[in-house]
């Protein structure tokens, strides 16, 4: 028995074999000859004399071209014919000509990456050399030109970067959406952004970029946007949120309304809140909107179900239970709609629009994964400019090149550059091409039309007019607005609502929230000496809490009001002083007291 392999299908062992290899390379002929499904994958692992049978779902499989006798199966003749579009894709899987294998299988292969590469132990041949990478970076040109820590940014940047998501976006209620203005595709594009229609649903637009500093205001990341082509829409976009709520029904025949409520309702915010809801209780379209303003009336039961008035007679008083706009936030009533979920119960959703404009703080990447934060939007008479009068759409500090080797960014601003003239799109497919090619390419497109081989300029300075000593490398990238804006996070609060428990300020945004005093600005503070502000910050500012604790056995005491004297409880004392401390001490306090131990707190004289 220790002899034989054993064979797991989808995990499970369903027996023996004596030879794992020859049973494996069984299975891969029979589903080459469509004996079996195209979608089993097996793998043999020698190590621990197992085969690994797999037709479950959710595996992750790659086209690979089979490799028989040193030759590939996919001959000039196949491909004349899928040209010609006699054949497709799916005759070349009948036919055993490519074969999609998973994770498991490709430990059983010997893949090469190019045609000449094939040797005689090769048992197959990628269908192409981008095919090992996913759509985000196929996506993007010259991916194989950046440093590989580059990519994983490069590719959330262009997940997190507004376009046209889709078009129907004016009649979807999406929660958040993104839509930019002018949407462009880019003039250097990749072999799958084309198949894949990607322009389509474009996500940036081309921007003139000088590598160039100015007055050191971008240092670091940060970038300079061009004031006059902010104006023209560069990087504008509108922001979309949904506010949703129904008539939820409750035991007893209880239910929610839309409705005005009145002022006699428990919750009531007041006459203002409500002025902008037409009479069914839900706000109308294109009516300016501020944070606070009710966008959907609605009318609760109370929790409990009666009430006993003055008079001992049972009543039922409702509550507002409205829909109001989130904190720092302002808009347009884009849309409303009315319908009925699958429960049959009323449901209102309400969208808003507000225009985004790029200002300070706005977050602005490349496809190369080069972001960077808009520190300073420029008048256009005060940027640089060339002898023909273009003035750049953004500055890139050029320092933030060499240390992340993102030289793909280099090639996309010559090869655009180079595009722009010759008004083609170009090629940035990976592994396509050479780049000591591509800048010899694109240098005589260039030099045909006056330019410098590499992209230089001479640039003059808008503030004294003065031409710069050196020359500026100057070109065009494919720059994305992600979502990461100012706008949204701007946060601030004097005072503010406080946490039931601890009666320490609540976090976040939506909570009307505080920013939290941590340890390490405390630490900057103790550092620096200024105990009073430490006081002030974490205390007065924070949970202060007045208490009187007993001058005789140091337990917490209480002020009785009708006997006008404070009391303790434990020793029945009257000598009580009142002491400032943190709420939360005095919760740490009653949370030893749980486990039975008294803690005493021992008073000093004043």
């Amino acid at each position: 028995m220790d002899e034989k392999c054993i064979v797991y299908l989808d995990g499970r062992q369903i027996g023996f074999v004596k030879d794992g290899a020859a049973f494996a390379q069984e299975i891969r002929k029979a589903r080459r000859g469509g004996v079996i499904s195209g979608e089993v994958n097996v793998a043999y692992v020698k190590k621990f004399k197992e085969v690994n049978v797999n037709a479950d779902r959710g595996r992750v499989r790659r086209p690979y071209i089979i490799v028989e006798n040193g030759a590939s199966k996919l001959t000039p003749d196949i491909v004349e014919k899928l040209k010609k579009k006699e054949i497709d894709f799916n005759y070349l899987i009948r036919r055993g000509i490519i074969e999609y294998l998973d994770a498991g299988e490709e430990e059983n292969i010997n893949a090469a990456l190019y045609e000449k590469d094939i040797g005689p132990n090769t048992t197959h041949l990628d269908v192409d050399a981008t095919a090992m990478l996913g759509l985000t970076a196929n996506s993007r040109s010259f991916p194989e030109y950046d440093q590989i820590g580059r990519h994983p940014s490069a590719n959330n940047f262009m997940k997190q970067s507004q376009g046209l998501y889709s078009i129907n976006f004016n009649k979807r209620y999406d929660p958040r959406a993104f839509v930019l203005y002018y949407p462009q595709k880019p003039i250097v594009s990749t072999s799958t952004y084309r198949t894949l229609k990607m322009e389509r649903h474009a996500s940036g637009q081309n921007f003139i970029v000088a590598m160039s500093t100015y007055y050191g205001y971008n240092m670091k990341d940060a970038v300079i946007l061009n004031k006059a082509a902010v104006d023209r829409g560069l990087g504008r976009s509108v922001f979309f949120r949904t506010y949703t709520d129904e008539e939820r029904r409750y035991p007893g025949t209880q239910r929610d309304k839309f409705a005005v409520p009145t002022p006699t309702m428990d919750g009531y915010l007041g006459e203002h809140a409500y002025a902008k809801l037409s009479e069914d209780g839900i706000i109308e379209e294109e009516l300016p909107i501020e944070e606070g303003e009710v966008l959907i009336g609605k009318v609760s039961p109370p929790r409990f179900l009666e009430e006993q008035t003055s008079f001992g007679i049972a009543e039922e008083k409702r509550r507002d239970n409205s829909v109001t706009l989130r904190a720092g936030e302002e808009g347009t009533v884009d849309s409303v709609m009315i319908s009925e979920t699958t429960g049959a119960t009323k449901i209102a959703k309400v969208r808003i629009r507000s225009i985004r404009v790029p200002e300070i703080g706005d977050k602005f990447a490349s496809t190369q994964g080069q972001k960077g934060v808009l520190s300073l939007i420029v008048d256009p008479q005060e940027m640089p400019f060339t002898k023909d009068g273009i003035v750049p759409d953004l500055l890139l500090n050029p320092h933030g090149i060499p240390s992340r080797m993102t030289f793909g960014h280099l090639l996309e601003m010559l090869g655009a550059k180079a595009g722009a003239f010759s008004a083609a799109e170009l090629d940035g497919t990976p592994f396509s091409s050479k780049g000591k090619d591509l800048v010899d390419q694109y240098g005589e497109v260039l030099q045909k039309h006056g330019f410098d081989k590499f992209g230089n300029e001479i640039l003059y300075d808008g503030r004294t007019g003065k031409r710069f000593d050196a020359n500026i490398f100057t070109g065009v990238v494919y720059y994305s607005r992600l979502w990461h804006m100012t706008a949204l996070k701007l946060q601030v609060r004097s005072r503010g609502p406080v946490q039931i428990l601890t009666h320490q300020p609540t976090e976040g945004k939506p909570r009307r929230g505080g920013l939290r005093f941590g340890e390490m600005e405390r630490d900057a503070l103790v550092g620096h000496g200024a105990s009073l502000l430490l006081k002030e910050r974490m205390l007065d500012q924070s949970d202060k809490a007045e208490l009187w604790v007993c001058s005789q056995c140091g337990d917490i005491g209480y002020f009785d009001y009708i006997k006008n004297t404070p009391i303790c409880l434990t020793c029945g004392s009257h000598d009580l002083m009142m002491i400032e401390i943190s709420y939360a001490f005095k919760l740490l306090l009653d949370e030893i007291k749980t486990m039975h131990i008294l803690p005493r707190i021992k008073l000093k004289s004043e």
